[in-house]
């Protein structure tokens, strides 16, 4: 999918430290946390809500302010595990105004408990189920046969370019510093890069981290994801030969603002 389409365990008081800002001149205001469960990542990801400001904007027409959100759960069966996840899915079937593309072969969203197919892509490796945890319930995200997702903006519902002044995300059994967000504006200009926070030598199975920017004078055109060393496949289980295998849950953002 080259082409774009249309569309280590930390303490509760450790979580909340580290969802202090990271400050650095003319930086974005950065939030982040990791842990062993949601309540220890809560805390940064309600102040990056609060960064942004505004309500949560939902599905539906074009704001001045607020934020979007994806989260995964409300994906029907038939875009989910074990089928193909369409990169456009929050465009066009639920317009929140992003589409995803990768390098790799496409994008999966996990399958619900009771459908048959195993949940938190177990369907991809039996051992995932164990190693990864959400944040939301009940799905998370990955691209397939790549590490990578590029997230473009548009006006919600339409296929005019977009951008947006904040980004961030969930990840699960982040082990190690290979999973980063990189920002970017319209010329392709890197604003930023942001490893993912771990807690190096523990056991993250099944642990969660956020990180996500706000810039108050730069305007966010495109992100790209990496998630771990290798992506989600058969062969690829976490922690043997140097394995570090992340998926993605929630991705939080400002309101899509058009290109200027």
């Amino acid at each position: 999918m080259k082409s774009l389409p249309f569309f280590g365990w930390a303490t509760v008081t450790l979580a909340a430290l580290m969802s202090a800002p990271v400050i650095a001149s003319a930086a974005p205001l950065v939030r982040q946390a990791t842990g062993p469960d949601a309540s220890a990542i809560q805390s940064a990801v309600d102040l990056f809500r609060a960064d942004i400001g505004g309500a949560n904007n939902g599905a539906s027409g074009s704001f001045a302010d607020g934020r979007r959100e994806v989260n995964w759960d409300g994906v029907p069966d038939d875009s989910s595990a074990p089928n193909a996840f369409p990169p456009d899915f929050f465009n066009v079937n639920s317009a929140r105004g992003v589409v995803f593309s990768t390098p790799g072969e496409g994008f999966q969203v996990s399958a619900n408990d009771g459908t048959g197919t195993p949940i938190l892509f177990g369907n991809l490796n039996p051992t995932y189920p164990a190693e990864f945890r959400i944040f939301s319930p009940q799905k998370l995200f990955t691209a397939i046969d790549s590490k990578f997702t590029d997230v473009f903006f548009f006006l919600p519902g339409t296929e005019t370019p977009a951008t947006v002044s904040a980004f961030g995300a969930v990840f699960t059994d982040v082990d190690t510093n290979t999973s980063k967000i990189d920002y970017y504006d319209a010329k392709d200009n890197l604003l930023l890069s942001l490893p993912v926070p771990f807690q190096q030598g523990a056991n993250n199975q099944q642990s969660l981290a956020f990180i996500g920017a706000s810039f108050a004078n730069k305007r966010i055109y495109r992100v790209r994801i990496t998630s771990g060393n290798i992506a989600p496949s058969a062969t690829a289980t976490d922690g043997k030969r140097g394995y570090d295998v992340v998926t993605m849950d929630d991705f939080i953002y400002g309101e899509p603002q058009i290109l200027k």
